[in-house]
C-alpha cells in the first residue's frame, strides 16, 4: 500500500506567515497557487499553509523524525525557539512550534532505543 500525507494549516496572512514557516521548515517546496505554500518534508509528505482568515488557527501536526537533534539545530539555525519541549515515559521527546494564528507544529523522535 502506498501511502502519502498532504497536511494543511489555515492561516491569516499568508506572507507573514510564510516568512514564519521558513523559519520552521526551511525554503518552500513549491506554490501551487496564490493562497498556498507547500514544504515536502519527504517522499509523497507535505506540509503546506493556505490562507483562510476566517479559519486559521488551531491546526495541530506532528512530524516523526530519525533525528530530532539535527533537526533542532537546523531550526535553532534559523533562530526559532519552541514553545514546549517534553520527555514522555515511552521515551518520547515531543517539541513544540506556535505559529502567530495558534497552529502547533510538533516534531517527535524517541530518546533512546526504540521499545520492541
Amino acid at each position: 500500500m502506498t501511502l502519502a500525507l498532504f497536511a494543511g494549516l489555515r492561516v491569516r496572512d499568508l506572507a507573514a506567515a510564510r516568512t514564519w514557516y521558513e523559519r520552521l521548515l526551511g525554503e518552500p517546496s513549491f506554490l501551487p497557487n496564490a493562497t498556498e505554500v507547500v514544504w515536502t518534508l519527504a517522499d509523497e509528505r507535505s506540509v503546506y499553509i493556505e490562507q483562510d482568515p476566517g479559519r486559521a488557527g488551531g491546526g495541530l501536526v506532528t512530524v516523526f523524525v530519525d533525528d530530532l537533534d539535527a533537526l533542532l539545530a537546523q531550526v535553532g539555525s534559523r533562530e526559532l525557539e519552541p514553545a514546549e519541549d517534553e520527555t514522555y515515559a515511552s521515551g518520547v521527546r515531543k517539541v513544540i512550534y506556535r505559529d502567530d494564528d495558534g497552529n502547533e507544529v510538533g516534531f517527535a523522535g524517541f530518546i533512546q532505543a526504540r521499545p520492541a
